[in-house]
């Protein structure tokens, strides 16, 4: 669609037409930058109300072509002037003037707007503009000149005498007065285009605020319990305040530390990560603190530790719970004091280092085991977050989905070339990877995806039986697992079952949904708030 396509049903433009129509008997009409009249191009054939002539000829298909011939030429005459101001010519090929106002937005030419099928009389302003080299529009009409090339189309038997008296003519101040509605026309085109153009970026720019936010850094989600995620980390991300990160393996913890550190005043200094359960005890010690020349065999140059490495920016302790006491006690006066000692070292280091640390394992059990340090604890559960598993927000899995196969569809795209289309899950797939409950939670489903793809081959849809066996053999579980557990806790879960989906199909309405129930208001907006389903209702 034409730029003047979009604008031309502006209610300023189709007063100004009805206006020009009504006042001067004259026909505003627009072409693309091609040179096309719109209106011909739909089909739509509008001559001037009081011109015969351009009404005969527009009713035969070679003076149709005839006409819109000449709109190019006048079309290709606004191009090259290119200045956004109205001018004259006589490219009409039965030599009528055409006034022609061309649409440029910064520079470019978008088409133009004009009027034509009328005459010119009388001498009372100086001559408005004319195209170079085009003949005087004040030169005597060529009557006889009309008259000749009308006659093959004069199938009616049309009295040319009286259809050329009956012919709009303007004064030189009419023309003026035209050529300026015509100009207005044109700038309220242009000045509607740019706050459109202005307002389409916004959004743009809104939209890709909301996709971030949905995102943030490359967590994917728009589940309750991840806006619940994204909302805690919006406050925590400027603090200097430490951060414990907890959620079963494959969760995405480390993205949510990486997405603390680069939304922190610290994202221009370095992020270190290290896993505490990859070295046994005497490595990590000399991995995290470091250690001097002949500390131990091997040790034959000094080397940094990824505290003093990552010293004004974020240390991300990954798996914190598989760390030995004895570095628990190192990592704590790094926490306390800020300095610490390298292994076989005689003096202490300053550094500044916020530490984000993760695990899967539950640390306040482990205080009570006596297997971790409980001042440590303490130091590193300043603020807590808790990345939900992926049973939790299960709403997510398409969207994640799609991250993956698109993922996967670039990958292949970069290694053997051309263009590779990401592919589709069958509704019957998509249903089974919904029921399953992910014990891997998101690295299990990537994994899943990835294989799927190549399992795939050339195939565009991924259909059920390509998918892996745990999960075409895990179908109906989740509800036997709940049929096996307390029978006060399936019921629980079918009365919030029930409320929930009742809350949507009333639409939040609560009165309408206790009589369905058959219980009152006030225990329905109990059992509301004990399913932490208020939000639900509001949305709803």
């Amino acid at each position: 669609m034409s730029l003047l396509e979009r604008y031309e049903n502006l209610h300023a433009i189709v007063r100004l037409r009805e206006l020009v129509r009504k006042w001067w008997k004259i026909e505003v009409s627009f072409a693309s930058r091609r040179g096309f009249v719109l209106d011909h191009a739909r089909g739509k054939i509008i001559p001037p109300p009081k011109n015969a002539f351009c009404q005969m000829f527009l009713a035969s298909k070679k003076g149709l072509y005839e006409c819109d011939s000449s709109v190019r030429l006048a079309t290709e005459e606004a191009k090259k002037l290119g200045k956004g101001k109205a001018f004259i010519t006589k490219s009409c090929h039965a030599g009528f003037p055409m006034i022609v106002v061309p649409l440029m937005i910064k520079g470019r030419f978008y088409g133009a707007v004009f009027a034509g099928g009328f005459l010119i009389e009388g001498q009372d302003l100086p001559k408005p503009e004319m195209t170079p080299g085009a003949q005087s529009f004040l030169d005597p009409f060529e009557k006889e000149q009309l008259y000749t090339i009308g006659r093959p189309y004069n199938t009616n038997r049309l009295d040319f005498d009286q259809a050329f008296v009956d012919i709009p003519r303007l004064t030189l101040t009419a023309l003026a007065q035209l050529t300026e509605i015509l100009e207005i026309g044109v700038s309220e085109i242009e000045a509607y285009h740019l706050e459109m153009t202005k307002k389409e970026r916004v959004i743009s720019q809104l939209t890709k605020e909301l996709k971030d936010r949905y995102r943030f850094d490359r967590i994917i989600g728009k589940s309750a319990p991840m806006k619940s995620l994204y909302d805690l980390l919006d406050k925590i991300c400027a603090s200097e305040s430490t951060v414990l990160v907890q959620g079963e393996n494959g969760t995405g913890k480390e993205l949510v530390a990486r997405a603390i550190h680069y939304n922190s005043p610290r994202k221009d200094k370095p992020f270190v990560i290290q896993n505490c359960s990859a070295f046994n005890d005497n490595l990590l010690d000399s991995e995290l603190f470091g250690h001097v020349k002949g500390a131990f065999t091997g040790a034959i140059r000094d080397k940094k530790g990824l505290f003093e490495v990552a010293d004004g920016g974020t240390f991300f302790l990954d798996e914190i719970g598989d760390m030995t006491p004895s570095l628990q006690v190192k990592v704590l006066r790094v926490l306390q004091e800020g300095t610490f000692m390298p292994v076989g070292g005689t003096e202490t280091r300053k550094v500044d280092v916020r530490i984000l640390a993760a695990t899967n394992k539950d640390l306040r059990k482990m205080v009570e085991d006596s297997s971790f340090r409980e001042d440590l604890y303490y130091r590193v559960n300043v603020i807590n977050l808790v990345v939900p598993p992926l049973r939790k927000r299960k709403e997510d899995i398409p969207m994640l989905i799609d991250h993956f196969l698109q993922s996967q569809s670039d990958h292949q795209t970069k290694t053997r070339g051309g263009k590779h289309v990401p592919k589709k899950i069958s509704k019957k797939a998509m249903r089974r990877l919904l029921e399953y409950e992910w014990p891997g939670n998101i690295r299990e489903l990537e994994n899943e995806i990835e294989r799927l793809v190549v399992l795939a081959g050339d195939d565009e849809v991924i259909t059920e039986e390509m998918l892996s066996s745990k999960i075409l053999e895990s179908g109906g579980k989740g509800e036997e697992a709940r049929l096996k557990g307390r029978l006060r806790d399936a019921l629980e879960s079918v009365e919030k079952e029930m409320i929930a989906e009742g809350l949507n199909r009333t639409n939040g309405n609560k009165t309408r949904l206790a009589k369905e129930l058959g219980i009152s208001r006030a225990n329905l907006i109990m059992k509301v708030q004990k399913y932490n389903l208020e939000r639900q209702a509001r949305r709803a």
